[in-house]
């Protein structure tokens, strides 16, 4: 693989990037992906991660924003790739700048360079160059590109190795795109640092995904929550494979009822972890079996440093909900281009201000709540959305949810949620909205439950209320509208 990767580097400097240029990569999963990426970083360039479900307009202004010089594609993305190029987003973002040659994944292997290239075109890089480019998507505004160097993706696979003692003999199922956080630096770093080894299918399937587990015999992988509803809902009853000894999820939370049904299940630990784009994935991670864990916490910090704080940055006493700071060696070197957003996430002494509210208990174990920009305020009382979520999820026919708040001229905001619910599900509003009661009270239950095919989703993979409720908004003013005509 060292040897692949140092060749992909050598082709993309003889094909005119420079030492320190980005260079983007927009490929689906597989070897000759994690080669591209590998040879990037290693050749010297920045890594430029492009998501290939985020449409051509967010496309078109990651690949003008970050200047890449070059994008590596492969069969099915050249032509979405070129769309974005030509799009509007590209030429507003560009500053003049012409938009970047495309190098097909297969040349990095096949390409005849000829001499060996100038030494300019292909340096070992150092720990605190910069190593990747990842866009976040907000609540709102234009994506952010968050800088990670070299020592920053060493911390975050480091980080997963230790938190969940990865080995030589272990062997990771890959089933998030390489342009996602959580594959690139949990499911490929982590077994990089550890020197293990990684199964990269093209894309995830909940058919397979056991059949992989068998065939490979993997010991272990790392999903998001709807990926875990999908694994309940493919029909499997029982899975034995004696090499798997744990799963991960992250990147969003996981409802206890979803948890505790998917270890029943299939009888494989299912251990909860916490990351984010800006910290090279894993902060916080419940203990490995036979540890004891806590159900509804991400788990304790790992190879980081944690803060609960309230509005005055001082430290919360133990289960008082403030903003989580985040202070370690994964923590991202800033915004590329974007000095006042840097600023407003890093404080003076090196903490992130995550945006997250949580809570830790007497024992460390972290507790997220919600994000301080989601949360629901009605009558003046703060509501947090994950708690009418998690309700929800305590419905088998309930597959995604997404409570959010709505304007409201008497409380200030009323609440409103959204779920996607099971194939051939016929639960009703009103039964989800009397759950919610029952459990919740009716200050905090919903006033209405939509339901839609799907939720939509960031680049990580996690739900994005904003676009819940606007996609809620416009379903139900196209209706008033058909029902006016």
């Amino acid at each position: 693989m060292s040897e692949r990767a140092f060749r992909a580097g050598v082709v993309i400097g003889a094909a005119g990037a420079a030492h320190g240029e980005s260079v983007a990569y927009a490929l689906s999963n597989g070897v000759a992906s994690a080669v591209a990426v590998l040879g990037i970083m290693g050749g010297g360039f920045r890594a430029v991660a492009i998501n290939l479900v985020a449409g051509e307009a967010a496309i078109g202004y990651a690949l003008a924003h970050s200047a890449s010089r070059l994008v590596i594609v492969d069969a099915t993305s050249r032509a979405l790739i070129e769309s974005a190029l030509r799009g509007p987003s590209f030429q507003e973002f560009s500053e003049g700048r012409p938009p970047p040659a495309l190098l097909d994944v297969g040349e990095l292997a096949t390409r005849e360079v000829g001499r060996a290239p100038p030494a300019s075109m292909h340096r070992s890089p150092s720990p605190d160059d910069d190593a990747l480019i990842m866009y976040t998507s907000g609540t709102t505004g234009r994506p952010k590109g968050v800088v990670l160097s070299h020592a920053n993706l060493a911390a975050g696979g480091d980080n997963v190795a230790r938190g969940h003692g990865l080995g030589v003999a272990d062997r990771a199922l890959c089933v998030l795109p390489l342009y996602h956080i959580n594959g690139l630096c949990v499911t490929l770093m982590g077994p990089l640092v550890s020197g293990g080894s990684v199964v990269l299918p093209e894309r995830f399937s909940s058919t397979r995904f056991w059949h992989w587990c068998a065939k490979h015999e993997c010991t272990w992988f790392s999903v998001v929550p709807t990926q875990v509803s999908y694994l309940l809902q493919a029909g499997e009853t029982t899975v034995r494979l004696p090499s798997l000894r744990f799963g991960r999820s992250a990147s969003a939370p996981l409802a206890p009822a979803v948890h505790r049904d998917f270890e029943s299940r299939f009888g494989i630990p299912l251990v909860e972890t916490m990351g984010l784009t800006e910290t090279a994935a894993q902060i916080l991670s419940n203990p490995m079996p036979p540890g004891a864990r806590r159900s509804g916490s991400p788990g304790l910090p790992i190879g980081c440093d944690i803060r609960v704080v309230d509005v005055h940055d001082s430290e919360c006493p133990s289960d008082v909900d403030g903003e989580l700071l985040v202070r370690g060696a994964c923590v991202m070197r800033g915004y590329f281009r974007d000095g006042a957003a840097t600023r407003a996430a890093l404080t003076a002494d090196g903490w992130l201000r995550t945006g997250d509210l949580g809570r830790r208990d007497a024992d460390g174990f972290v507790f997220i709540t919600g994000r301080l920009k989601e949360l629901i305020i009605k009558g003046g009382e703060n509501i947090a959305p994950r708690e009418i979520d998690e309700t929800l999820h305590t419905h088998p026919d309930v597959l995604e949810a997404a409570a959010f708040g709505r304007p409201c001229a008497d409380y200030g905001e009323r609440v409103e949620a959204a779920v996607a619910l099971v194939e051939g599900a016929d639960v009703d509003e009103a039964t989800l909205i009397e759950l919610c009661i029952d459990r919740l009270g009716t200050f905090k239950a919903p006033e209405r439950v939509h339901v839609l095919d799907a939720l939509p989703k960031g680049p990580s993979g996690k739900i994005q209320r904003r676009r819940v409720a606007e996609q809620c908004l416009d379903r139900r003013q196209g209706v008033s509208s058909s029902d006016a005509s």
